[in-house]
C-alpha cells in the first residue's frame, strides 16, 4: 500500500501569510515596517531615478533623431531656394541684356540687326601669342561669336552691345563663327566726335589695350567727362554709337594735334551677348561720279 505525501509547503506559506496579516492588523509589525522602509526607500528612489533617467535618455534620443530629420529637411529646402534664387538672378541679368538690345533695335529702326553669343575671349588673361599661335602681337584683343557667313555676317560689320555701345568690327568669318576685333585693338581706327561739343577726331586702340582719341585740332576745347560717339565720317559706321568718355587731355606744342585718353564705355571681359549691325543707311558717294560722267 502506497502512502500519499501531504503538500506541506503550500500550507506553511498560507499559515505564514495569515500570521503576518494578523500581526500587521494588530500593529505588531510596525517597528519592522519602519526599519524596512529606511532600507527599501532609498533603493526605491534610486531605482525610480534610474528609470526616469533611462526614460529621459530614450526621449532625448528620439528628440535628437527628430531634430536631425528636421535639419536635413531644412537644408534640402534651403538648397532648393538657393538654386532657385541663382536661376532667377541669371534670368534677371539675361533679361536686362535683352531689354538693352531691344531698346537699341527700337531706337534704330533703319538698322538690320543680328544677335549672337560670345563663345571665346582672347588676350584678356594670357597673351594672344599663346592663344592663337601665329599672331605675335601680345595685345591683340578679339572675341569669337556664334554667328557667321551663313547668317549673312560679313567682314567690316560693326558689333555693338546694349545701350548703343560699340564693341568692335567683324574681322574674319567662317560659316558659323565670326572673329570680332575689339575697339581697343591698335589696328582699329574709328571716326569719332564729342557728343556735346561736336569736336571730331579718331579713336584708336593702344599697345597696352587702352583707347585714345587723336587728331583733335589744337584750338578745339575738349572737356574731361565728355561722351565720345561715332561720327559716321566715311560711311563705314552709323552715327551715334558710344565709344567712351574723355578721361584726360594732353597737348604738346611740338605736336600738331591734341589727344585724349578715353575711358571705355564697357568692360570687354564681361561681354556675353552682342548685336551685329548687318545693314544701316549710308550715303551713296558714287552719285558724284555718276553726275560727272553725265
Amino acid at each position: 500500500m502506497i502512502r500519499q505525501r501531504i503538500p506541506w509547503l503550500p500550507l506553511i506559506l498560507v499559515g505564514v501569510s495569515l500570521l503576518f496579516l494578523v500581526l500587521s492588523e494588530t500593529g505588531a509589525l510596525s517597528p519592522l515596517e519602519r526599519s524596512l522602509s529606511y532600507i527599501v526607500g532609498p533603493i526605491e528612489r534610486t531605482l525610480a531615478s534610474i528609470s526616469d533617467t533611462l526614460g529621459n535618455l530614450t526621449q532625448t534620443s528620439r528628440d535628437i533623431r527628430d531634430l536631425q530629420q528636421q535639419i536635413e529637411e531644412l537644408e534640402h529646402a534651403n538648397n532648393t531656394l538657393v538654386q532657385e534664387n541663382i536661376r532667377l538672378l541669371e534670368y534677371e541679368a539675361e533679361n536686362a541684356q535683352l531689354r538693352q538690345q531691344l531698346n537699341f533695335a527700337r531706337e534704330n529702326p533703319t538698322h538690320s540687326l543680328l544677335g549672337a553669343d560670345v563663345i571665346e575671349r582672347g588676350c584678356e588673361i594670357y597673351p594672344c601669342a599663346s592663344v592663337i599661335g601665329n599672331d605675335t602681337n601680345p595685345y591683340l584683343h578679339y572675341l569669337i561669336i556664334n554667328a557667321g557667313s551663313r547668317d549673312e555676317v560679313a567682314v567690316g560689320m560693326p558689333v555693338v552691345t546694349g545701350g548703343s555701345v560699340m564693341v568692335g568690327r567683324i574681322a574674319q568669318v567662317s560659316p558659323n563663327l565670326a572673329y570680332v576685333q575689339l575697339l581697343n585693338d591698335p589696328q582699329i581706327q574709328v571716326a569719332a566726335m564729342l557728343q556735346q561739343s561736336r569736336v571730331t577726331g579718331m579713336v584708336e586702340g593702344t599697345a597696352d589695350g587702352g583707347l585714345l582719341m587723336t587728331d583733335i585740332l589744337p584750338d578745339e576745347q575738349v572737356n574731361e567727362g565728355e561722351t565720345i560717339i561715332t561720327s559716321a565720317a566715311g560711311g563705314l559706321l552709323p552715327r551715334g554709337l558710344i565709344l567712351g568718355q574723355v578721361a584726360t587731355v594732353s597737348y604738346q606744342e611740338s605736336e600738331l594735334f591734341q589727344q585724349a585718353v578715353v575711358r571705355p564705355a564697357i568692360d570687354f571681359r564681361r561681354l556675353e551677348t552682342v548685336l551685329i549691325i548687318t545693314n544701316f543707311p549710308t550715303p551713296n558717294l558714287d552719285e558724284f561720279l555718276e553726275n560727272e560722267e553725265e
